[in-house]
């Protein structure tokens, strides 16, 4: 290149020109909220910028265009052809000096650390004012959209009322949007909570329609209040609920509005186990410092307008009818749309909608409802028998276990498991579905049925990665109060230990889950607890005491060096726990359960698990014998309040009062056993009328 040439740049020089003026402020030091965006403000609109160096531009609408379009010749459950007319949201690219004020108030939001309400108050506006006009824009970059979701959990209720109003004109696209839509849920979720707040408020208590401005104050747009942008959302969605269901992003805005509707406690959103955001979304917010909603009132049930019970009402009744069976069915499969199905489901189920002919469950079972009787029908049981076997459609069929009455289990039990059980239980899939046949029986007859097919194969299913099958059908023998005899009769035949001899070890048989056999030949301190075979024994626990005996037989017999290394095993010290809690346990029994651990109090006391024993023995002892332990713990306190889970222990014992004012001590644990009395005679008293009425309903359900 010669010396006279200059080096042409891809950027050109009106490129280079942006690129330098963009650079210079860039260099201006953010003092304040109101100096980040002194730079150039007229650049920051989209639709007024001429610059290159924002990239894309959205052009500019006319009054009249629509921000979406849907197709009004489709057919109205026709989500496959709406999927086509509608796209995100798009608004342009945040201009880059708004996006860099954003990531400098991060840190602010991350920790709000102010010294009064009025700072922070001051804070939360300034931000507002700033991105005023640019609400949307934010909401749909990658970035700026999680900063929001911080910026919500301080902002006032008059603040987020106005940006959940300012969504309202393009709610659907901004719904199936992969980032606006976690806006959406968030202002759902705070809406839930300052419901609450909007309803019990007196007409006098309204805050002042004024918000702060720097110096001045400014009168506040009039926005609706909470109800009415709720039920506004439910119209909104209402027409296009099936299209939304199959949509990845919108789907959990769904089941987050239908939760607001009810009052229903929402889960945790970063538990990725129950939550209603995605594990994907939830491992996202996680790892990049999130946002999460986690208020009080959301895990509990909530009170909510009359309204919101006619609004979910007409919502459940036109997205049922509106639905072809098509349609229904193929949401029973899709990963996406099957979570808000089954919502949907349950909130019919209350309502005592679920299994009315015609109803959104009949078209999902293709009529299986209407024609209960008719046996013949040899693509509907295609149908469910892949269902049984589809990651997503044995979901939803535990759904319908779950929510359905007598009859329909029985129908479906009759028609698709009766026979089937022993392959059925097997299946890496459909043996889900098998639990849950056995959790939900509706009868002792049912499950004696249930329990003679399985038997045969009890050894098979405990040893072949299956013992879940046989921990619902113990659960369920509790559940029902039936069935214990055969349960423990098939137990005995699977585990080799029909013998006496061989039931002196009944206990280590199911919490290693090996067979009388192979345990005799093993190598004891080689051997691993099983989870599953420590539930089966709790189960076994709360059996009545003749059928519970064995394992109480069982565990007496072993040697107590090795019941105190159980009591320090994650699966181990659940059993114990278990049998000292037992309900159908006698006090001698307990007390003398409690006696094989004298001197090893204060061991077990630091021990993560051996402490949850001295808390169980402690919550059943008498005064005396709690007095032995609490004088054990203090004899070793150095090194009991060494540990952290030593000193829970003595908190929950109460050694600093018992060491300087016993007599209190033992007064103060006297007036607790006897309201803990109380409580238990009152909750006996329950308990016993609650079975009465079972008792009565036809079929014991």
């Amino acid at each position: 290149m010669g010396p006279d040439k200059k080096r042409k740049t891809r950027r050109g020089k009106r490129g280079g020109d942006s690129k330098r003026q963009k650079d210079a402020n860039a260099n201006k030091a953010v003092s304040s909220p109101q100096d980040a965006m002194e730079v150039d403000k007229s650049a920051t609109k989209p639709e007024e910028t001429d610059s290159v160096d924002n990239g894309y531009t959205a052009p500019p609408m006319n009054p009249s265009d629509s921000l979406f379009y849907f197709d009004t010749t489709a057919k109205e459950d026709d989500s496959g052809s709406q999927a086509e007319k509608v796209s995100p949201a798009s608004y342009g690219l945040v201009n880059p000096d708004l996006q860099a004020y954003f990531k400098s108030c991060e840190g602010m939001l991350d920790n709000p650390d102010f010294e009064t309400g009025e700072d922070r108050a001051l804070f939360v506006n300034n931000v507002y004012n700033e991105m005023k006009g640019y609400e949307l824009q934010l909401t749909t970059d990658h970035e700026c959209s999680r900063i929001l979701e911080k910026l919500f959990r301080i902002s006032s209720e008059y603040q987020i009322k106005r940006f959940f109003s300012i969504t309202r004109d393009d709610t659907i696209r901004l719904a199936i949007h992969r980032f606006s839509s976690h806006t959406i849920q968030t202002l759902l979720l705070l809406s839930a909570v300052a419901l609450e707040h909007e309803k019990r408020r007196s007409a006098s208590s309204i805050e002042a329609e004024v918000e702060a401005n720097g110096d001045a104050e400014q009168v506040r747009t009039k926005v609706p209040n909470f109800e009415e942008l709720i039920l506004e959302l439910v119209e909104t969605l209402t027409p296009h609920w099936a299209f939304l269901m199959s949509n990845e992003y919108a789907s959990h805005i769904q089941r987050v509005l239908l939760l607001v509707l009810t009052g229903k406690p929402i889960e945790d959103q970063m538990n990725s186990k129950n939550s209603i955001k995605s594990r994907r979304s939830a491992k996202y917010m996680e790892e990049n410092n999130g946002a999460p909603v986690n208020h009080r009132s959301l895990s509990t049930q909530r009170v909510v307008p009359d309204s919101f019970a006619a609004a979910l009402e007409k919502l459940l009744t036109t997205t049922s009818d509106a639905m072809s069976d098509y349609t229904a069915r193929g949401f029973v499969s899709n990963p996406v749309g099957s979570p808000v199905l089954q919502l949907m489901l349950q909130l019919q189920a209350e309502r005592g909608e679920l299994e009315q002919p015609g109803s959104l469950l009949d078209k999902c079972l293709m009529g299986l409802l209407t024609d209960a009787e008719n046996n013949e029908n040899s693509r509907r049981d295609s149908t469910i028998g892949m269902m049984l076997e589809d990651t997503v459609g044995s979901h939803f069929l535990q759904k319908v276990l779950e929510l359905g009455s007598y009859g329909l289990l029985q129908t479906l039990y009759s028609r698709y498991f009766s026979g089937k059980l022993q392959k059925l239980a097997f299946h890496p899939i459909s043996n889900f579905v098998v639990q849950s046949m056995f959790a939900n029986a509706k009868s002792p007859a049912q499950l004696k049925s249930m329990i003679a097919e399985v038997m045969p194969i009890v050894g098979d299913l405990l040893f072949k990665n299956r013992p879940g099958v046989v921990r619902a059908l113990t659960d369920s023998c509790v559940r029902l109060g039936a069935c214990y005899t055969e349960i423990m009769n098939g137990l005995y035949t699977g585990l080799g230990a029909s013998a006496g001899e061989e039931r002196k070890e009944l206990i280590n048989l199911l919490a290693f889950l090996t067979p009388y056999p192979d345990f005799v030949k093993a190598d004891y301190n080689s051997l691993q607890f099983s989870i599953q075979g420590s539930l089966i024994i709790q189960s076994i626990l709360r059996f009545p005491g003749e059928a519970h005996e064995p394992i109480m037989e069982s565990y007496f017999g072993q040697d107590r060096d090795k019941i105190y290394s159980w009591c320090k095993d994650p699966s181990g010290s659940r059993i114990i726990e278990a049998i000292i809690a037992s309900p159908r346990s006698l006090p001698k029994t307990k007390r003398r359960v409690l006696e094989q651990f004298t001197n090893k109090f204060a061991d077990l006391a630091v021990n993560k698990y051996g402490s949850h024993i001295v808390d169980a023995c402690w919550n059943v002892a008498d005064i005396a014998f709690k007095e032995k332990i609490i004088k054990e713990i203090i004899q070793r306190e150095a090194r009991v309040l060494d540990s952290p889970f030593g000193r829970i222990v003595m908190r929950n014992c109460g050694a600093e009062q018992y060491k300087r004012r016993a007599d209190e001590w033992r007064q103060r644990v006297r007036n607790t056993e006897k309201r803990k009395r109380m409580f238990k005679d009152i909750v006996d008293v329950g308990a016993s009328a609650s079975a009465t009425k079972r008792h009565m309903v036809p079929g014991g359900a």
